[in-house]
């Protein structure tokens, strides 16, 4: 395909959404998205409309899944009733919903079923609990936020750990990305941009990081905070470009400042505790 006369498919756009575009195909269509404010929209619609149509489900059909089997047959039938139905055819800060809401969830439908067809196809996907789960948060719930603080004042923490949650605001966090019902363990209520680096105590800034849904987990990102905050804190790294990058992308952070195309093992299958 030729990235810069003509635009990326959706299946593409998808595949970068979930961080699962291939090493070959990865910088053409960062240079590609770069340059096309068109298909950065498309992207972001899709990473939208997956959200809303997980948001949407959950509060019409609040009752526990099915069987894996009984999910696949329940997803077939819906892309059968939309196929039949219709025509073929935030930004980073420092500290309304419109009626295309069901326009939205038929995106959203879109997209799971070309999961399932990769499912079918025998390409392997990784399992999912509860919802939808994607490796990025989806930068119109979770921007990323961040106090004005100096490089100094970031390094001078003896903690480096991310500060805990309260029960109350993981809850809302749940509730926004529309998985109200999922298993509390198996997620890190995350900050995008960790305090560790001048991340702020702003939902902004928070999202449900699955611990094994996803090689691109909580812990891999941990890894991620740690090697930043020692570039930022020797000097190697500026504290802002740090922030920049980790809540713009991190997945392309640490790909970038572990020199990888995939997680190091011994970052993804680390155990929560």
């Amino acid at each position: 395909m030729n990235y810069t006369d003509s635009h990326l498919s959706d299946q593409q756009l998808l595949l970068d959404v979930e961080g699962e575009i291939s090493t070959h195909d990865e910088k053409p269509v960062r240079s590609h998205l770069d340059a096309c404010w068109k298909c950065r929209a498309r992207r972001q619609e899709i990473e939208n409309a997956i959200a809303d149509f997980i948001r949407i489900h959950q509060r019409e059909f609040d009752v526990k899944l099915p069987p894996a089997a009984g999910r696949r047959a329940l997803l077939k039938a819906q892309l059968a009733q939309l196929s039949a139905t219709q025509p073929r055819s935030g930004r980073f800060v420092l500290t309304r919903r419109s009626d295309w809401a069901l326009a939205a969830a038929a995106l959203g439908l879109a997209a799971l079923g070309f999961l399932l067809a990769r499912s079918v196809a025998g390409v392997p996907s990784r399992p999912r609990p509860q919802a939808v789960v994607v490796s990025i948060p989806n930068s119109r719930l979770t921007p990323g936020a961040a106090v004005l603080a100096s490089r100094q004042a970031v390094c001078a923490q003896a903690n480096t750990n991310n500060k805990a949650v309260p029960v109350a605001l993981q809850r809302k966090v749940f509730e926004e990305y529309g998985i109200a019902g999922a298993e509390p363990q198996a997620y890190e209520v995350d900050y995008l941009v960790t305090p560790a680096l001048g991340g702020a105590d702003d939902i902004r800034n928070l999202w449900p990081h699955s611990y094994s849904a996803t090689i691109w987990n909580a812990r891999v990102k941990d890894d991620l905070e740690n090697r930043l905050r020692d570039m930022v804190c020797d000097g190697r790294l500026d504290l802002a470009e740090a922030q920049q990058e980790i809540a713009g992308n991190w997945i392309a952070a640490y790909k970038k400042y572990f020199h990888t195309a995939q997680p190091l093992e011994e970052h993804w299958k680390r155990r929560a505790p």
